[in-house]
């Protein structure tokens, strides 16, 4: 009688789980390039900040149309958002991807055209790092931007170097985004396509998700300026990048999968807020397993006594690529030191003997978004499990 008690239990709480809605809805999050004072790319009386602008717009209108998506815009009129924050507004609202949409001008070469989309990355191709370049010149129209972006040169984009670590374990899934966008838009609309590229974007670097940056065609081609400028332009290419939005989710999220993602509102949404945990909790536990003999993320343990001769340091970062441990790099982080480790760098910090002051790093390192980030102690230089460390 008791087990059937707890049978019926539990079978009311999955169903009203289902009935409360607790799968959650595929968040995308739009990003029309430009607006305000920053007028983008302008030719001919066309405007890249309001054509982009409408084009965003209208792929909202389609993409709310299916109930199981959320969508949510950078800006929803002609106003100024700093690059920073563009994709602050993705971290926040914990969006499934981000589409950053904008338009193209060159001005020797009045012929170019095609569309191209842009995930975070280096690139050694000139014509990459010169869409980079326009794109980031938004920059300097921000207050204080040589302090709020320490270390970044708007004329070299390279100096972007180190924050395409950030992007790199969403790399696969941002370039089949990419890949779905320019095909729809050379299946559907037989647009040329310029292909999949990477670039330094600042209003990438900033997405912990999947990002994608999108260049609709060239504003300075007449004849494409005109179609872009065109209300059947806008709609055609607005319904190209939804279907390839819904492509995507098709393939990338099940609308009854659980997400990792923050949970707000009534009590009755406790149940979930569990399982949620419980995912948490196993993302960290795989974050550890990948780095050996590390240590469970734990920020509320009272104080230990460690070994002599033993250091803490959080890892926020492993790479093939070698990268200047700048603040810049690192999201403001100092202090940031790096060690080879096989045919990885391994990125470090705020190393100390004292274990609350690290793991106090490792919270700070987590806000900043790195959130792989976990704890790893070293005695005379070799690296030993945090365990180990406290015995």
């Amino acid at each position: 009688m008791f087990l059937n008690k707890i049978k019926t239990t539990i079978g009311a709480l999955l169903c009203v789980c289902s009935i409360n809605g607790y799968a959650q809805n595929f968040k995308v999050v739009l990003d029309p390039g430009h607006g305000g004072q920053d007028f983008g790319a302008t030719r001919n009386a066309y405007v890249e900040k309001k054509i982009v602008l409408d084009v965003a717009l209208k792929v909202g209108e389609i993409l709310k149309k299916d109930k199981t998506i959320d969508v949510v815009f950078t800006r929803e009129t002609d106003k100024f958002i700093e690059l920073r924050e563009r994709s602050n507004i993705a971290n926040r609202e914990k969006a499934d991807i981000f589409v950053s949409i904008h338009a193209n001008a060159v001005a020797n070469a009045p012929n170019a055209q095609g569309t191209e989309t842009f995930i975070m990355g280096l690139s050694k191709n000139q014509s990459n790092l010169e869409v980079a370049k326009k794109e980031n010149n938004a920059i300097i129209l921000e207050k204080d931007y040589k302090t709020t972006y320490a270390g970044y040169d708007p004329n070299d984009p390279t100096t972007l170097i180190g924050l395409t670590l950030l992007q790199e374990q969403y790399v696969n899934q941002s370039i089949d985004l990419a890949s779905k966008i320019q095909s729809r838009f050379t299946n559907d609309l037989e647009r040329k396509n310029r292909g999949v590229k990477q670039g330094p974007f600042w209003v990438l670097h900033g997405a912990f998700m999947p990002s994608v940056l999108v260049e609709l065609g060239f504003i300075s081609n007449a004849d494409e300026g005109a179609y872009l400028n065109s209300d059947q332009g806008k709609k055609e290419l607005a319904q190209a990048i939804a279907s390839a939005i819904l492509d995507y989710k098709k393939q990338h999220h099940s609308p009854n999968t659980i997400n990792d993602k923050d949970i707000k509102g009534n009590t009755a949404e406790k149940p979930k807020r569990i399982f949620l945990d419980e995912l948490e909790k196993e993302k960290e536990r795989k974050a550890v397993v990948q780095d050996a003999k590390t240590s469970s993320i734990e920020i509320t343990k009272p104080a230990e006594v460690t070994k002599q001769g033993v250091v803490f340091k959080v890892q926020i970062a492993a790479t093939s690529k070698s990268t200047a441990t700048t603040p810049a790099n690192f999201k403001g982080l100092t202090g940031v030191t790096s060690e080879k480790e096989g045919n990885l760098y391994k990125y470090y910090y705020g190393e100390s003997t004292d274990i609350n002051h690290t793991r106090k790093a490792l919270e700070e390192a987590k806000n900043k978004g790195f959130s792989s980030a976990f704890l790893v102690a070293f005695k005379n230089g070799n690296k030993i499990s945090v365990q180990d460390a406290l015995k």
